[in-house]
């Protein structure tokens, strides 16, 4: 099999083109059944036979460009993201959440059959469908999440804010208290992979945050139902008001309230960019909303010393998620890129998900820098959602990391840890946000109210100050306000 890509290289300032043979031919035979679908490649001859469904890995496969020595001053265009047409989407967005708003339960109903197929008149699931769906599960997957929500909480649970009251002059006392969002929605991707494991990253701190009411929008599947683990996550978690409703609809339902949805004060979860939209569009009037996630991502910082196979593994983990994501890997290894090639083309034979894992690389880029540093300096400049960093002095490095939502550190960390289990939240700023957002936490659930107590004592220590400040400002409202209290 003769696998060839275009590897770009920057020398000396300037950047040409080759195609380059990164594996030598070799003969593969494999016979193995993929979910139902059976893939035979027979390399004699490059003669390549392979279930229409599913590509085979002959030539020209693609993957990852690689980018050899750029410039710093190419960083920032080498690093862009997919880039989509947003003009004509926020428009289409826009049209949904307007007859959302005006019409609603009837609006949800339209787009539900128009975008998902389904016809539905109860949007609201029932104790008896949340039962019937839960008898469904294995008593391992059911364990799996215990498991998983047990270390969620614990790890959220130690987020808890503790206010001190501070005497910052004598007799004048400030302090914070902590108060849950009374109302938030929780919005839990479908499609392809339904991610019930969101269920717990949300649900989870909400409670321990004290909302009072979580709704729960979903995207129905095409009998109507809500896939079983997303249940058994929600009543795990103590939500009770899950809605089938998916997409741009779901967003506008719970930013202006429907027949059937209520009303919420902030909206949390990732989805794909119409959902995206819909969130950053009713955030400028109507609701607060977590942050701007948009499509999966994870960057792999890797030395000579990391493991192929663990690298690979990790890049396809994020590039299974759709032909939006987009995975980077930066090292000093010449060798390691050549390892970690034949790892992704042999880890890729044998992915289901492999037609999403392939789009993905399309998006995908390989930097050989020269040193560490310039390795550091690129992965704060490029702001991951997920980075991984697989080096011999690990510690050190991550320390030097001031840009990313999540860092997995050392060689048996794979991402996909914080994603289900770790106790970690996976909802995290993608698209260069995490240089000014964090992910998820207890503080996303919370507000901060401030109180100020200040004694007779305390207004005739500070009351000068304020006297002096409003008439500088010319307040004098503000300053006769003080003056009152200090000749009383």
């Amino acid at each position: 099999m003769n696998i060839q890509f275009p590897i770009q290289i920057a020398l000396k300032g300037q950047k040409y083109q080759h195609r380059a043979t990164p594996y030598e031919k070799r003969k593969l035979k494999f016979n193995q059944a993929l979910k139902g679908r059976k893939i035979i490649e027979k390399m004699n001859g490059n003669n390549n036979i392979a279930d229409t469904k599913t590509p085979s890995l002959g030539e020209g496969w693609g993957g990852p460009g690689i980018i050899r020595f750029p410039s710093r001053s190419e960083w920032p265009s080498l690093l862009q993201r997919p880039v989509f047409e947003t003009a004509s989407l926020n428009e289409k967005v826009q049209a949904v959440l307007d007859e959302v708003k005006a019409n609603g339960d009837e609006a949800i109903r339209k787009y539900t059959v128009q975008f998902d197929g389904v016809e539905m008149n109860n949007f609201l699931l029932t104790e008896s469908e949340i039962d019937a769906a839960v008898s469904e599960l294995s008593d391992e997957l059911k364990a799996a999440i215990e498991s998983a929500a047990a270390n969620i909480r614990k790890f959220h649970e130690a987020q808890r804010f503790e206010s001190t009251i501070i005497e910052t002059t004598p007799g004048v006392k400030c302090w914070q208290k902590s108060v849950g969002i009374e109302k938030v929605g929780l919005y839990i991707p479908g499609g392809t992979a339904p991610l019930f494991s969101t269920v717990l990253m949300l649900a989870i701190p909400a409670k321990i945050a004290g909302c009072k009411e979580i709704v729960l929008c979903t995207p129905p599947q095409k009998d109507g139902k809500l896939p079983a683990p997303v249940l058994f996550a929600a009543r795990l978690s103590g939500i009770t008001k899950i809605f089938k409703i998916g997409g741009i609809q779901a967003i506008g339902a719970m930013a202006y309230g429907t027949e059937s949805v209520p009303k919420v004060f902030k909206i949390f979860g990732p989805g794909n960019q119409y959902v995206t939209a819909a969130k950053q569009l009713v955030s400028m009037s109507e609701v607060a909303i977590d942050m701007p996630a948009g499509p999966s991502e994870v960057a792999v910082m890797a030395d000579e010393t990391a493991n192929p196979a663990f690298v690979a593994a990790d890049l396809l983990s994020q590039a299974e998620h759709g032909a939006d994501s987009q995975v980077i890997l930066v090292t000093t290894s010449e060798k390691l890129i050549d390892t970690v090639q034949l790892e992704l083309e042999k880890q890729l034979q044998v992915l289901p998900r492999m037609d999403y894992a392939l789009k993905a690389l399309d998006n995908s880029k390989i930097f050989l820098v020269e040193t560490e540093q310039e390795m550091i300096d690129m992965m704060n400049l490029y702001a991951a959602e997920h980075l991984i960093i697989q080096m011999k002095n690990y510690a050190e490095v991550a320390e030097k990391i001031i840009n990313a939502g999540s860092i997995f550190l050392g060689s048996y960390t794979p991402e996909s840890a914080g994603d289900y289990a770790s106790g970690t939240n996976h909802t995290l700023p993608t698209n260069g946000w995490a240089a000014s957002y964090s992910g998820v936490n207890l503080d996303s659930f919370i507000r901060k109210i401030t109180f100020q107590e200040i004694s007779k004592e305390g207004i005739q220590n500070l009351g000068s100050v304020i006297e002096q400040m409003a008439e500088a400002e010319h307040l004098f409202a503000h300053k006769h306000a003080a003056t009152l209290r200090i000749e009383k």
